[in-house]
């Protein structure tokens, strides 16, 4: 969700942030799958919420009334904060209170209130990789928000929308801002190297052009912290695959994720890896121009025009390069999702509210606008201010470049143990990448240790 609350992310991960969600949840209920297909079901004591699938709250006749709490963070609490007075002023008798709680404590806050069944706001934040193993952990939690936009399903980045449904087809979440994937290059360096951007189709054309760019330039090919195993979980996603299968089994040993590793490790063992610390040490190699590629989200963007003025016209970008014909040019990194708990006070106001801030395209352009937030909700996407040229990119549409792509961003199952196998996967990618390791070997020992600390199966 925008380039602040991202940042932090990209330091803390989603590692340590849910294992409080995912470690403490054996009154959670019967797990479901985070996706359509459905997923393994975890057992485990009965919720509290009831016997359905979620709350469903009819839609009042009468006027929207009362107040309602939205717990935020960041950038997204700045939006909800601006456009509050806005929804208030067309919905009379109506109060909108944003609180802004800081990430950092966020989701113990959320966990905590999850597993009392009391102390939860109308309306809270979620990052989209949180949401599968809340929806797992604590299925009678939140409001089915089906009935609500039920209708709009196609309107929205398919990935996100997965991400916040359960196999029922109930709706817990809906999808807000999007971390479509594509890759940033030097324009400069791929020029001193003689290398026509559109001709980066696949990996093996990256790896060839890294070569050709270091023996013209010195430059290395990319600066990434191996260490948070980012860029091969979003490898991976580009080909359609995950920790876990539409099952819930354990795939993370697929040729697939074998292929992304092996991708990884070839860089590095050609000398064309800057390995970098953290979200401090990615910008500052950026910035002091160590190396000429960046597979990254769109909101990349705003990082560099923000914290790097000084490198306009130096950039361009094109659409992910894929390992083989068929996959989607793009991936996933980042976003997030508003949902109403179950313990919700004013839960009409409340999905009123979630409606009106993101199913509105002038909503959506105005977050991006002003706070940065890159819109899931695919019409908005269509408004004139995605498709103009931007000076800091030599005058190329980059932004209608992610607008094109986030329709096709593959959906992936995360379960409620993606925290807990993050932190696994993103060691068995050090041990290859870093201290060379086999990639196959690396992520053979990976599936043992998750389905050791989840009880899930290896998928055969």
């Amino acid at each position: 969700m925008g380039t602040t609350r991202t940042r932090r992310r990209a330091v803390v991960g989603t590692l340590t942030l849910a294992a409080l969600v995912l470690a403490g949840c054996a009154t959670g209920g019967v797990g479901r799958g985070s996706n359509s297909q459905s997923s393994s079901s975890q057992s485990s004591a009965p919720a509290t919420g009831g016997t359905g699938g979620g709350t469903q709250t009819e839609t009042s006749a009468a006027p929207l009334s009362g107040e309602i709490t939205v717990w935020s963070w960041d950038v997204a609490a700045e939006a909800m904060k601006r456009l509050a007075p806005d929804f208030e002023k067309t919905h009379p008798g109506t109060k909108i209170n944003v609180v802004d709680i800081g990430y950092d404590n966020a989701y113990d806050k959320i966990s905590v209130g999850l597993q009392a069944n009391a102390g939860l706001p109308d309306v809270i934040t979620v990052e989209t990789d949180h949401m599968p193993g809340y929806i797992a952990a604590f299925p009678h939690a939140f409001t089915d928000l089906a009935p609500t936009v039920g209708d709009d399903k196609a309107n929205f980045d398919p990935s996100k929308w997965a991400a916040s449904s359960d196999a029922a087809g109930h709706l817990y979440t809906i999808p807000w801002d999007s971390g479509t994937v594509a890759l940033y290059y030097r324009s400069d360096y791929l020029k001193d190297a003689g290398i026509d951007p559109a001709s980066l189709k696949t990996w093996d054309d990256v790896v060839a052009a890294g070569e050709k760019v270091k023996a013209a330039t010195g430059h290395t090919l990319l600066s990434i912290d191996v260490s948070s195993g980012g860029t091969f979980l979003m490898l991976l996603q580009e080909q359609g695959k995950g920790i876990f299968d539409a099952d819930g089994n354990i795939a993370i040993a697929s040729p697939e994720a074998v292929r992304a590793l092996t991708l990884l490790k070839t860089i590095k063992d050609k000398g064309l890896l800057d390995n970098v610390k953290g979200w401090d040490g990615r910008v500052t190699a950026t910035k002091d121009g160590k190396s000429a590629m960046h597979p990254e989200a769109v909101w990349w963007i705003g990082t560099l025009t923000s914290e790097m003025p000084e490198l306009k016209g130096k950039f361009g970008v094109v659409q992910l390069p894929v390992f083989q014909d068929g996959e989607a040019p793009t991936s996933n990194n980042g976003g997030s999702t508003l949902a109403v708990p179950s313990q919700a006070k004013n839960p009409a106001l409340a999905e009123a509210f979630v409606k009106w801030l993101l199913t509105d395209t002038g909503n959506q352009v105005s977050m991006m606008k002003n706070e940065g937030l890159f819109p899931s909700y695919l019409p908005a996407l269509k408004d004139p201010f995605f498709h103009q040229a931007d000076p800091y990119f030599g005058g190329e549409k980059v932004y209608e470049l992610f607008a094109n792509l986030t329709a096709e961003i593959p959906a992936i199952n995360y379960t409620q143990d993606y925290a807990k196998a993050t932190d696994i996967v993103a060691n068995a990618v050090v041990a290859s990448v870093l201290n060379g390791k086999d990639p196959k070997a690396a992520l053979d020992d990976a599936a043992q240790q998750i389905a050791t600390a989840t009880g899930r199966k290896i998928a055969g």
